[in-house]
């Protein structure tokens, strides 16, 4: 017998079909171009491009945080489009997660707070979100930092929260935006390998950023410039 699960085509998880973004003028701008993009599951995929190419409104459509003007975006196999806004929000809390460059952590509230607010709109039965709250941090080596405040950590440490954060509902595909940003060169590496452990682990991993040494680590790259989308590898 020779097939095996490598050798079987991936499930696609994001698919965008001819994606176009205008905004209103005058004049009109086309945020994005025409996008065709496809991201299977177990995909790390890097997009990089200058400000202004239209990686935040990629960002964005990915996340279900705004729609194409023309074109579809399938999620999961979901046809996005049609949607309502109640429907986009439930899709976008069970299979999204979001790693942004500013943390955006509760300040007042304890890192296992933090961690656990994100299942309230993510659909964690309430039985199993302590467990997998004390799983995810445990999985980004912050099962000691349970009951500290984010001010008292490390820039490091808050973007770890942020992963686990993130990870908890075990979404089918974490969008990160710029999530070394704010970090050191060391930290930003040892955030990078705790990405690529995950990736290793089987999460869909898709990384936006300026910076060619946390793209290159990335399995897939495109590139992005005036709304239009080239396959870099």
């Amino acid at each position: 017998m020779t097939d095996t699960a490598a050798d079987s085509p991936r499930e696609t998880v994001v698919e965008l079909v001819d994606v176009t973004r205008s905004f209103p003028g005058p004049p009109e701008v086309q945020a994005l171009k025409g996008v065709n993009l496809a991201i299977n599951r177990g995909d790390y995929l890097s997009i990089v491009g200058p400000s202004g190419s239209g990686k935040s409104t990629l960002l964005n459509v990915l996340g279900l945080l705004d729609r194409p003007s023309v074109g579809e975006f399938l999620l999961d196999g979901v046809r996005t489009g049609s949607l309502s806004e109640d429907e986009r929000a439930a899709l976008r809390g069970r299979s999204i997660g979001f790693v942004f460059q500013s943390f955006h952590l509760l300040p007042r509230r304890t890192v296992l707070d933090n961690v656990l607010i994100s299942t309230l709109y993510s659909g964690v039965p309430r039985a199993e979100r302590m467990p997998r709250a004390h799983e995810a941090l445990e999985r980004v080596g912050l099962s000691h930092r349970l009951d500290f405040l984010p001010t008292t950590l490390s820039g490091g440490e808050r973007q770890r929260v942020a992963i686990a954060r993130a990870v908890i509902a075990q979404p089918r595909v974490l969008l990160a935006d710029e999530p070394t940003g704010n970090l050191d060169a060391k930290t930003s590496r040892e955030v990078m390998d705790l990405f690529e452990e995950l990736n290793a682990d089987g999460l869909t991993l898709v990384v936006i950023t300026h910076d060619n040494a946390v793209a290159e680590r990335a399995s897939r790259g495109i590139r992005i410039d005036d709304g239009r989308v080239s396959v870099l590898r």
